[in-house]
């Protein structure tokens, strides 16, 4: 061998002890992750419901954030966020199981970039990416679906000798489905649990709160379970360790909701002592006020391993050497719910949190099948029905206001709207300010109604991903500005919303016959307008509209409307049977005839809209 292949040689072999040791600096990273419980389930957060000892010792060894947040509250939306890093509303993924397509070609997954940087990436358990287009496993070396030999919960050990991991452990014991069914057996005392202010205090509600503490102490025992099975492949001291719950919950109004209980999450990692330079406080067992939202993670997580961060990463590092500026405020964002309709946004801080309500006509608490399964909820509703609720515990089932300001140090249950106390006005007016500059920095694809967005990116041969950053084909500007004027419910603004009401751009009247039907009795000069937009092009228009007049008396001609597109079809059955319900009395002689005429009473979930209503009246 002469000196030139020697010297080669010798470059190889550096080359590949040096690329052998970098791999080798590259930390593990496993993220435990559980379903439905927020701060207030685990111990160490100061729940006292529950005993979490292995969550908490991994506190006791970690850096515990006091302050993480859930983007979407509800488990698909906020997986999607996840995956993609990127707000589901930016993209078009935020309603419940849509599935809507994103162009794969422009956005990857995280793992996807965490396999080119070498690591192995494992996610055998739950995906629920809420994405078309993609099979939801093809991203990940082993998933459910492929792979040899035996299935373990335990990804990483399907690795090859020496190759960094990224696995994703998700345990689903602490899942809303445990906290259905018969409440009489469970181990935690109801009499010691300790209710939210907005329950009232009924026995059932108590077993159902014993009940949910039961699964979530043996939701503990999973993480016990997953950690001890570490140690024991000597990987212990080798992996960065994450701990969060999905959103927050799960007894009614905490799951799918944007208040505290919904999206305030526990979130905990644990570093080795060999990766102290990563530490975000001075040693274990730290606390961390740095605000975290979960569009955060997976850019992190893609930083903690040294991999690529393509632009579409919508989030903020928040950990290690690549640690970017911590954020003023959090987003959050809810929408359809299973087969209810729903539209709100949040902006907040640390300490208090400002919400919006596009849908405040439809009550939070709307009859949704899932939800219903859990004995709490019924007993709570059937309180409601009986007149025995108070203004706190009775909210819940009434029509909403169109914003709505918490002092989360103070009231972390969010009973307490501030929205008009004067010392407040000025934080108020930044965090409005602070929300419509992330809505349009996002392209916030909410501002027309679901079905009405799908279509409209459906006859355009695109993505709603692609047809929100058309100003063309969604000038969200100017809908924020039409949005904003419906729902201050000021009467100055009628002559605009009947000028509106003929505009060429349906979203445009959408949002004027919402201000005309929030207006209520003030919108009665405008009857001959809703009559004409009974025969409007776009049927969400026409089903306000006929809501509107039935409002103000005048309902012939509406329900002769609601009739004709109950029965001889509509573009938007789900928003159809939305608003039968939400009428109340008035809709009832249609539900009746619907079920009689053979109507569906299956949801997805369980009894459907109409069929619920049917059931309330003994049909």
């Amino acid at each position: 061998m002469n000196f030139r292949d020697k010297a080669i040689t010798g470059l190889f072999i550096l080359g590949s002890t040096l690329g052998a040791a970098n791999a080798a600096e590259k930390p593990n990273i496993l993220w435990i992750t559980s379903e439905d419980n927020g701060v207030s389930w685990i111990s160490c957060y100061g729940g006292k419901n529950t005993k979490t000892p292995a969550i908490d010792q991994l506190a006791k060894e970690g850096f515990r954030y006091l302050y993480c947040f859930d983007n979407a509250a509800v488990c698909a939306p906020t997986r999607s966020c996840w995956i993609t890093g990127m707000y589901g509303i930016s993209n078009g993924t935020q309603p419940m199981r849509s599935r809507n397509e994103i162009p794969h070609d422009k956005i990857p997954y995280y793992p996807d970039l965490l396999k080119k940087a070498g690591y192995h990436t494992s996610n055998p358990g739950k995906t629920d990416y809420n994405i078309g287009g993609r099979d939801d496993y093809e991203a990940w070396d082993l998933g459910k679906k492929k792979g040899n030999g035996k299935r373990s919960p335990y990804g990483w050990k399907a690795r090859k000798e020496g190759q960094p991991f990224f696995c994703v452990y998700n345990t689903t014991t602490s899942h809303e489905s445990k906290a259905h069914g018969a409440v009489n057996q469970v181990k935690n005392d109801p009499a010691k649990m300790t209710l939210f202010s907005y329950h009232p205090d009924l026995p059932v509600i108590r077993k159902n709160y014993a009940k949910y503490a039961d699964a979530v102490e043996r939701m503990d025992g999973d993480v016990a379970k997953c950690i001890a099975t570490l140690k024991k492949d000597g990987l212990y001291e080798d992996t960065i360790i994450i701990y969060n719950s999905d959103h927050g919950g799960v007894m009614a109004r905490s799951k799918r909701f944007l208040y505290a209980s919904g999206v305030h999450c526990p979130l905990i990692v644990r570093i080795p002592e060999k990766y102290k330079h990563l530490y975000p406080a001075d040693k274990p067992g730290s606390t961390v006020e740095r605000l975290v939202s979960f569009v955060d993670m997976p850019k992190t997580w893609l930083s903690l391993a040294g991999a690529e961060i393509p632009d579409t990463f919508q989030g903020r590092v928040f950990l290690g050497t690549g640690a970017e500026a911590e954020p003023k405020h959090h987003l959050g964002f809810r929408e359809r719910a299973d087969e209810r309709l729903d539209h709100v946004r949040l902006m907040r801080d640390k300490r208090f949190a400002y919400h919006k309500n596009y849908m405040p006509y439809a009550p939070a608490g709307q009859h949704l099948a899932y939800l219903w399964k859990a004995p709490a909820t019924p007993a709570w509703e059937q309180h409601h029905r009986d007149g025995k609720t108070n203004e706190v515990t009775g909210r819940f089932f009434r029509p909403r206001v169109s914003e709505e300001f918490y002092d989360n140090e103070s009231d972390f249950d969010n009973v307490k709207n501030l929205i008009k106390d004067p010392k407040y006005q000025v934080r108020i007016s930044e965090l409005k300010a602070a929300l419509r500059k992330k809505q349009l920095e996002l392209f916030d694809s909410g501002l027309l109604p679901e079905g009405m967005r799908m279509r409209r990116a459906k006859e355009n041969s695109m993505t709603i991903y692609e047809m929100v950053r058309n100003k063309k084909l969604y000038p969200l500007e100017s809908y924020l500005d039409a949005a904003d004027k419906a729902l201050v419910r000021d009467a100055k603004n009628l002559d605009d919303f009947v000028k509106a009401m003929s505009d060429q751009d349906e979203g445009y009247r959408w949002w004027a016959v919402v201000g005309l039907h929030l207006l209520e009795k003030d919108a009665a000069s405008a009857k001959e307008t809703l009559k004409k937009a009974l025969k409007d092009d776009c049927h969400e228009v026409r089903m306000m509209a006929a809501w509107s007049l039935v409002k103000l008396g005048d309902s012939t001609e509406a329900m002769a409307c609601l009739n004709d597109l109950l029965f001889n079809a509509t573009t938007n059955e789900m928003m159809l049977h939305n608003v039968l319900d939400w009428m109340g009395e008035p809709a009832l002689p249609l539900v009746k005839k619907f079920l009689a005429d053979g109507g569906s009473t299956r949801g997805k979930y369980g009894i459907s809209i109409l069929g619920r209503v049917g059931e309330l009246q003994g049909w």
